[in-house]
């Protein structure tokens, strides 16, 4: 069981790709941070801060990604959510959800959720965005050491 916010190594779900080479890319640079250039980089919009969407339009891309995650919806509002999810979202999340590795986009259509998959936690970072870092290893390990822990994080189970 994974904490939130932190990524389950033991599924299948990988933001950046489960791969032996993703993995070890992602050991090296890291995600989001500023001490490599080279660390992997995404942000979401913060659509609620930054006004870029009508809270009624947030509630409405709630229930949309409720739907298409196979959870209790109101159906009404996931209809209306889904038009405005095609204009804002599916740049990054794809037309039917189902993520950009590229982007670091996760699929929102598997109900598998780093920050949780609740009405709440969806609106909360529809309004707020989420911004979860990890630091580049590369000056602490070894290239040794960092195959090592690649290896060991893809005989998890998890990634592909």
């Amino acid at each position: 069981m994974q904490g939130k916010g932190y990524p389950n190594l033991l599924d299948d779900d990988w933001l950046w790709g489960g791969d032996m080479e993703a993995i070890h890319t992602t050991i090296v640079h890291g995600i989001r941070n500023d001490a490599d250039p080279d660390a992997r980089y995404s942000q979401m919009p913060a659509f609620g801060v930054d006004g870029l969407l009508e809270p009624e339009q947030i509630a409405q891309v709630a229930e949309h990604v409720l739907q298409i995650s196979g959870q209790d919806h109101d159906a009404a509002l996931a209809t209306e959510g889904a038009v405005v999810f095609a204009e804002n979202c599916s740049s990054c999340h794809g037309e039917n959800a189902e993520g950009n590795r590229d982007l670091g986009a996760p699929t929102l259509t598997d109900a598998i959720w780093l920050y949780g998959g609740s009405r709440e936690a969806i609106t909360y970072t529809l309004v707020n965005a989420r911004f979860g870092v990890m630091p580049p290893w590369s000056p602490r390990l070894s290239e040794d050491e960092i195959r090592s822990v690649a290896a060991y994080v893809h005989s998890l189970d998890g990634g592909e």
